[in-house]
Protein backbone atom coordinates (compact mmCIF):
# COMPACT_ATOMS: atom_id res chain seq x y z
CA UNK A 1 0.00 0.00 0.00
CA UNK A 2 1.12 3.46 -0.46
CA UNK A 3 2.77 5.19 1.58
CA UNK A 4 -0.09 7.83 3.01
CA UNK A 5 -0.38 9.49 6.79
CA UNK A 6 -3.71 7.36 7.16
CA UNK A 7 -3.92 3.56 7.21
CA UNK A 8 -7.63 3.27 5.59
CA UNK A 9 -9.46 0.92 8.08
CA UNK A 10 -10.93 -2.13 7.42
CA UNK A 11 -9.19 -2.45 3.71
CA UNK A 12 -9.76 -6.17 3.00
CA UNK A 13 -13.40 -5.76 3.61
CA UNK A 14 -14.24 -2.46 1.84
CA UNK A 15 -12.90 -3.81 -1.44
CA UNK A 16 -14.82 -7.22 -0.88
CA UNK A 17 -18.26 -4.88 -0.44
CA UNK A 18 -17.43 -3.29 -3.67
CA UNK A 19 -17.07 -6.13 -5.84
CA UNK A 20 -20.98 -5.73 -7.20
CA UNK A 21 -19.99 -2.03 -8.18
CA UNK A 22 -17.55 -2.83 -10.45
CA UNK A 23 -18.89 -0.51 -13.01
CA UNK A 24 -19.83 2.91 -12.36
CA UNK A 25 -19.10 5.86 -10.10
CA UNK A 26 -18.64 5.12 -6.13
CA UNK A 27 -19.01 8.00 -3.92
CA UNK A 28 -16.21 8.25 -1.36
CA UNK A 29 -17.87 10.38 1.33
CA UNK A 30 -15.16 10.80 3.96
CA UNK A 31 -11.98 10.72 1.50
CA UNK A 32 -9.48 11.85 3.98
CA UNK A 33 -5.88 10.67 2.71
CA UNK A 34 -7.33 8.75 -0.27
CA UNK A 35 -6.53 4.96 0.82
CA UNK A 36 -10.58 3.40 0.82
CA UNK A 37 -10.56 5.48 -2.80
CA UNK A 38 -7.36 4.38 -4.27
CA UNK A 39 -8.19 0.76 -3.19
CA UNK A 40 -11.47 0.67 -4.86
CA UNK A 41 -9.75 2.28 -7.82
CA UNK A 42 -7.12 0.14 -8.07
CA UNK A 43 -9.65 -2.88 -7.80
CA UNK A 44 -11.24 -2.52 -10.91
CA UNK A 45 -10.51 -0.28 -14.33
CA UNK A 46 -13.77 0.36 -14.96
CA UNK A 47 -14.95 2.02 -11.66
CA UNK A 48 -14.86 5.66 -11.04
CA UNK A 49 -14.74 7.71 -7.68
CA UNK A 50 -16.01 10.73 -6.61
CA UNK A 51 -14.25 11.81 -2.99
CA UNK A 52 -15.63 14.66 -0.08
CA UNK A 53 -13.68 16.13 2.08
CA UNK A 54 -14.07 19.16 4.38
CA UNK A 55 -10.68 19.15 5.23
CA UNK A 56 -8.38 21.60 2.93
CA UNK A 57 -5.40 19.84 3.82
CA UNK A 58 -7.02 16.33 2.94
CA UNK A 59 -7.87 17.69 -0.34
CA UNK A 60 -5.05 18.82 -0.90
CA UNK A 61 -3.02 15.49 -0.50
CA UNK A 62 -5.25 13.46 -2.02
CA UNK A 63 -5.42 15.57 -5.23
CA UNK A 64 -1.81 14.80 -5.64
CA UNK A 65 -1.90 11.48 -4.50
CA UNK A 66 -4.88 10.45 -6.94
CA UNK A 67 -3.57 12.39 -9.77
CA UNK A 68 -2.87 9.97 -11.75
CA UNK A 69 -6.12 8.34 -11.68
CA UNK A 70 -7.06 11.10 -14.07
CA UNK A 71 -11.02 11.66 -15.06
CA UNK A 72 -11.27 8.33 -13.27
CA UNK A 73 -11.23 10.41 -9.54
CA UNK A 74 -13.13 13.63 -9.15
CA UNK A 75 -12.84 15.77 -5.89
CA UNK A 76 -15.36 17.75 -3.78
CA UNK A 77 -15.24 19.79 -0.85
CA UNK A 78 -17.68 20.18 1.26
CA UNK A 79 -20.19 18.25 4.28
CA UNK A 80 -20.28 14.79 2.90
CA UNK A 81 -24.36 14.89 3.83
CA UNK A 82 -25.09 18.09 1.40
CA UNK A 83 -22.40 17.04 -1.17
CA UNK A 84 -23.45 13.37 -1.40
CA UNK A 85 -27.39 14.25 -1.81
CA UNK A 86 -26.38 16.72 -5.07
CA UNK A 87 -24.14 13.91 -6.44
CA UNK A 88 -26.89 11.60 -6.34
CA UNK A 89 -29.45 13.93 -8.13
CA UNK A 90 -26.81 15.09 -10.91
CA UNK A 91 -24.91 11.54 -11.19
CA UNK A 92 -28.91 9.38 -11.06
CA UNK A 93 -27.91 5.90 -12.55
CA UNK A 94 -24.56 6.31 -12.57
CA UNK A 95 -23.62 5.84 -8.88
CA UNK A 96 -23.06 2.36 -8.05
CA UNK A 97 -22.02 2.61 -4.19
CA UNK A 98 -21.36 4.84 -1.28
CA UNK A 99 -18.95 4.90 1.69
CA UNK A 100 -18.51 6.84 4.48
CA UNK A 101 -16.02 6.47 7.05
CA UNK A 102 -17.27 8.08 9.91
CA UNK A 103 -14.23 9.03 11.95
CA UNK A 104 -11.13 11.67 12.23
CA UNK A 105 -8.06 10.40 10.89
CA UNK A 106 -4.87 9.30 11.82
CA UNK A 107 -3.23 12.86 10.36
CA UNK A 108 -6.06 15.00 12.32
CA UNK A 109 -4.97 13.25 15.63
CA UNK A 110 -1.34 13.75 15.02
CA UNK A 111 -1.21 16.66 13.96
CA UNK A 112 -1.32 18.36 17.46
CA UNK A 113 -2.25 22.16 15.68
CA UNK A 114 -5.87 20.72 14.82
CA UNK A 115 -6.29 20.02 18.51
CA UNK A 116 -7.78 16.45 18.06
CA UNK A 117 -5.22 14.93 20.23
CA UNK A 118 -5.41 15.15 24.25
CA UNK A 119 -1.61 16.29 23.91
CA UNK A 120 -2.47 19.33 21.83
CA UNK A 121 -1.68 23.09 22.39
CA UNK A 122 -4.84 24.41 21.36
CA UNK A 123 -9.02 23.20 21.23
CA UNK A 124 -10.22 23.48 18.07
CA UNK A 125 -11.45 19.70 16.62
CA UNK A 126 -12.75 21.27 13.54
CA UNK A 127 -12.58 18.95 10.57
CA UNK A 128 -13.40 22.00 8.61
CA UNK A 129 -11.01 24.61 9.42
CA UNK A 130 -13.58 27.46 8.53
CA UNK A 131 -16.69 26.38 10.72
CA UNK A 132 -17.77 28.45 13.02
CA UNK A 133 -17.85 25.77 16.39
CA UNK A 134 -14.46 24.84 17.78
CA UNK A 135 -14.00 23.28 20.90
CA UNK A 136 -12.56 26.18 22.82
CA UNK A 137 -16.05 27.52 22.67
CA UNK A 138 -17.72 23.90 23.18
CA UNK A 139 -15.52 23.64 26.77
CA UNK A 140 -15.30 27.36 27.72
CA UNK A 141 -18.85 28.34 26.67
CA UNK A 142 -21.05 25.66 27.00
CA UNK A 143 -23.27 25.34 30.21
CA UNK A 144 -22.96 22.96 32.98
CA UNK A 145 -26.02 20.68 31.84
CA UNK A 146 -25.32 21.05 27.93
CA UNK A 147 -21.46 19.47 28.62
CA UNK A 148 -23.40 16.76 30.69
CA UNK A 149 -25.59 16.29 28.06
CA UNK A 150 -22.71 15.93 25.97
CA UNK A 151 -19.95 14.13 27.73
CA UNK A 152 -23.07 11.37 28.19
CA UNK A 153 -24.87 10.95 25.01
CA UNK A 154 -21.71 11.42 22.65
CA UNK A 155 -18.73 10.13 24.78
CA UNK A 156 -20.89 7.60 27.39
CA UNK A 157 -18.78 8.89 30.62
CA UNK A 158 -20.35 7.41 33.38
CA UNK A 159 -19.71 9.68 35.31
CA UNK A 160 -20.64 13.12 32.97
CA UNK A 161 -21.90 15.19 35.56
CA UNK A 162 -18.65 15.11 37.96
CA UNK A 163 -16.57 16.38 34.74
CA UNK A 164 -18.58 18.94 33.35
CA UNK A 165 -18.77 20.59 36.75
CA UNK A 166 -15.13 20.31 37.07
CA UNK A 167 -14.74 21.63 33.34
CA UNK A 168 -16.96 24.79 34.08
CA UNK A 169 -15.31 25.62 37.38
CA UNK A 170 -11.71 25.22 36.03
CA UNK A 171 -12.03 27.03 33.04
CA UNK A 172 -11.31 29.02 30.80
CA UNK A 173 -9.29 26.21 28.88
CA UNK A 174 -6.75 27.10 26.15
CA UNK A 175 -5.42 23.80 25.23
CA UNK A 176 -6.68 19.91 25.00
CA UNK A 177 -3.64 19.53 27.43
CA UNK A 178 -4.69 21.69 29.81
CA UNK A 179 -8.58 20.33 29.90
CA UNK A 180 -7.16 16.33 29.89
CA UNK A 181 -4.61 17.33 33.01
CA UNK A 182 -7.86 18.75 35.01
CA UNK A 183 -9.89 15.82 34.50
CA UNK A 184 -7.21 13.22 34.08
CA UNK A 185 -8.06 12.36 38.16
CA UNK A 186 -11.95 11.80 37.29
CA UNK A 187 -11.46 9.32 34.50
CA UNK A 188 -11.46 5.24 34.52
CA UNK A 189 -8.24 4.20 34.67
CA UNK A 190 -6.88 0.67 33.24
CA UNK A 191 -8.02 0.51 29.86
CA UNK A 192 -6.25 0.21 26.99
CA UNK A 193 -7.59 4.10 25.74
CA UNK A 194 -6.21 6.62 27.45
CA UNK A 195 -8.48 8.23 30.00
CA UNK A 196 -9.19 11.46 28.40
CA UNK A 197 -10.37 9.46 25.25
CA UNK A 198 -13.73 9.42 25.70
CA UNK A 199 -14.45 13.30 26.71
CA UNK A 200 -12.17 14.59 23.89
CA UNK A 201 -14.33 12.38 21.74
CA UNK A 202 -17.80 13.78 23.03
CA UNK A 203 -16.40 16.97 22.67
CA UNK A 204 -15.47 16.64 18.82
CA UNK A 205 -18.34 15.00 17.91
CA UNK A 206 -20.43 17.58 19.21
CA UNK A 207 -18.09 20.30 17.25
CA UNK A 208 -18.44 18.35 13.77
CA UNK A 209 -22.19 17.34 14.36
CA UNK A 210 -20.60 14.36 13.28
CA UNK A 211 -24.09 11.85 14.57
CA UNK A 212 -26.36 14.63 12.77
CA UNK A 213 -23.75 14.54 9.37
CA UNK A 214 -24.57 10.49 9.54
CA UNK A 215 -28.48 10.57 9.71
CA UNK A 216 -28.39 13.43 6.86
CA UNK A 217 -26.66 11.16 4.78
CA UNK A 218 -29.25 7.98 5.54
CA UNK A 219 -31.71 10.42 4.90
CA UNK A 220 -30.48 11.70 1.84
CA UNK A 221 -29.90 7.80 0.59
CA UNK A 222 -33.19 6.83 1.25
CA UNK A 223 -34.80 9.58 -0.28
CA UNK A 224 -33.02 9.25 -3.49
CA UNK A 225 -34.61 7.45 -6.95
CA UNK A 226 -32.06 5.06 -7.52
CA UNK A 227 -32.62 1.68 -7.94
CA UNK A 228 -29.60 -0.07 -6.91
CA UNK A 229 -26.93 0.89 -4.39
CA UNK A 230 -24.58 -0.56 -2.49
CA UNK A 231 -24.07 1.46 1.03
CA UNK A 232 -21.20 0.97 2.93
CA UNK A 233 -20.74 2.93 6.58
CA UNK A 234 -17.53 2.47 8.87
CA UNK A 235 -18.20 3.54 12.21
CA UNK A 236 -15.79 4.03 15.38
CA UNK A 237 -18.45 4.45 18.03
CA UNK A 238 -21.34 2.47 19.69
CA UNK A 239 -24.03 5.39 18.77
CA UNK A 240 -23.14 5.96 15.37
CA UNK A 241 -23.46 2.24 14.86
CA UNK A 242 -26.46 1.84 16.76
CA UNK A 243 -28.23 4.78 14.34
CA UNK A 244 -26.54 2.90 10.89
CA UNK A 245 -27.80 -0.62 12.53
CA UNK A 246 -31.45 0.90 13.18
CA UNK A 247 -31.67 2.46 9.51
CA UNK A 248 -30.46 -0.73 7.70
CA UNK A 249 -33.33 -2.53 9.66
CA UNK A 250 -35.59 -0.34 9.11
CA UNK A 251 -35.06 0.14 4.82
CA UNK A 252 -34.81 -3.72 5.38
CA UNK A 253 -38.62 -4.32 6.36
CA UNK A 254 -41.71 -5.19 4.21
CA UNK A 255 -44.08 -4.12 7.22
CA UNK A 256 -44.13 -0.91 8.82
CA UNK A 257 -47.40 -1.48 10.99
CA UNK A 258 -47.15 -0.75 14.14
CA UNK A 259 -45.85 -3.54 16.41
CA UNK A 260 -49.86 -4.05 18.12
CA UNK A 261 -51.63 -3.96 15.04
CA UNK A 262 -53.46 -7.18 14.56
CA UNK A 263 -53.39 -7.30 10.70
CA UNK A 264 -51.00 -5.62 8.05
CA UNK A 265 -52.59 -2.78 6.29
CA UNK A 266 -49.51 -1.22 5.35
CA UNK A 267 -49.44 -3.26 1.96
CA UNK A 268 -46.13 -5.61 3.20
CA UNK A 269 -44.01 -4.09 0.47
CA UNK A 270 -42.13 -1.39 1.96
CA UNK A 271 -38.49 -2.97 1.75
CA UNK A 272 -36.03 -0.96 -0.38
CA UNK A 273 -33.36 -4.06 -0.35
CA UNK A 274 -31.39 -6.23 2.18
CA UNK A 275 -28.72 -6.29 5.05
CA UNK A 276 -25.55 -7.55 3.84
CA UNK A 277 -23.73 -7.77 6.58
CA UNK A 278 -26.29 -9.88 9.23
CA UNK A 279 -23.00 -8.63 12.00
CA UNK A 280 -20.45 -5.87 11.37
CA UNK A 281 -17.84 -6.94 10.07
CA UNK A 282 -14.27 -6.11 12.23
CA UNK A 283 -10.59 -6.24 12.22
CA UNK A 284 -9.11 -9.22 11.83
CA UNK A 285 -5.66 -9.98 13.65
CA UNK A 286 -2.67 -8.94 11.17
CA UNK A 287 -4.64 -5.45 11.01
CA UNK A 288 -5.23 -5.09 14.63
CA UNK A 289 -1.30 -5.33 14.74
CA UNK A 290 -0.40 -3.47 12.28
CA UNK A 291 -2.86 -0.50 13.00
CA UNK A 292 -4.42 -0.45 16.83
CA UNK A 293 -6.97 2.16 15.80
CA UNK A 294 -9.35 -0.14 13.45
CA UNK A 295 -10.28 -1.84 16.97
CA UNK A 296 -13.35 -0.17 17.30
CA UNK A 297 -13.98 -0.13 13.40
CA UNK A 298 -17.20 -1.39 12.36
CA UNK A 299 -18.38 -2.12 8.33
CA UNK A 300 -21.99 -2.57 8.13
CA UNK A 301 -23.41 -2.70 4.41
CA UNK A 302 -26.47 -2.42 2.81
CA UNK A 303 -27.60 -3.46 -0.82
CA UNK A 304 -30.76 -0.93 -1.95
CA UNK A 305 -33.05 -2.46 -4.74
CA UNK A 306 -36.07 -1.21 -5.01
Amino acid sequence: MENTPHIPVLYREVVEAYKSCEKGIVIDCTLGYGGHTSLLLEASSQRNVIGIDQDPTAIAFSTRRLESYGERIEIRQGRFSAVAKTILSEKNGQVCGILADIGVSSLQLDIRERGFSYESDCLDMRMDPNATLSAHEVVNTYSQSELEKILRDYGEVTNARAVAETMVKKRPFESAKELSNAIFHLMPKGKKIHPSTLVMQAIRIEVNDELGELTRLLDAIEQSSLKQLRVGIITFHSLEDRIVKQRFTQWAKNCICPDDARRCTCGNNHSIGKVITKKPLTAKEDELRANSRSRSAKLRVFEINR
